[in-house]
């Protein structure tokens, strides 16, 4: 195979992609909001299922790319859940009668205008510190790191020398005591 020859099934390949993409694109990123949570979580799937379908090789021997498209973005879901149980205080969220409320919010308030905020706040603060001592200190410190000091999972990761995915599953392991343990004061909160 020649050059030229190459050059040209490329030009083919991005040029079916390129229509893939305006054809299926807006339909399968409404696809993908209704399944998740978050507008950034939809967009990384998509994104997921375009670098697949980019790495396809056989993509004109497809007999109904339409259906394969969404058996992938089908997948890439599934695989998101799996990875996402790592969720964060943002995931915490009420409605409010002015709308939309999370705990995170709360426990960053100014607590000097509401005394009611001010002894959730102290509650929350005092519940989530007993909590915390009761995970194993790998977990804890993945926690802290990520939650309380913002770092990244794969900041914590190269800090630590870990894997990723360990760190990931720290998170996930401290993630559902807390949960478990924040489940009466959640909802308090909601009610």
């Amino acid at each position: 195979m020649d050059a030229l020859s190459l050059q040209q099934m490329t030009e083919t390949r991005s040029a079916s992609i390129t229509e893939l993409v305006k054809k299926y694109g807006s339909q399968l990123l409404r696809f993908i909001n209704s399944k998740v949570a978050k507008a950034e979580d939809a967009e990384d799937i998509l994104q997921e299922v375009w670098f697949q379908t980019s790495r396809l090789t056989n993509l004109n021997e497809l007999e109904n790319v339409g259906a394969w498209l969404y058996s992938v973005t089908r997948n890439k879901i599934i695989d998101s859940y799996r990875k996402k149980k790592t969720e964060s205080l943002e995931d915490f969220v009420y409605r409010d009668k002015d709308g939309e409320l999370n705990v995170k919010d709360i426990l960053l308030a100014d607590d000097s205008k509401d005394p009611e905020i001010a002894m959730f706040q102290d509650l929350f603060w005092e519940e989530l510190m007993k909590a915390l001592d009761e995970l194993p200190d790998k977990q804890k410190r993945v926690y802290v790191q990520n939650e309380l000091e913002d770092k990244t999972l794969q900041q914590i990761a190269d800090e630590e020398g870990e894997n990723i995915k360990t760190i990931i599953s720290r998170k996930s392991y401290a993630v559902k005591h807390l949960r478990k343990r924040m489940q009466r004061l959640y909802h308090d909160l909601k009610n």
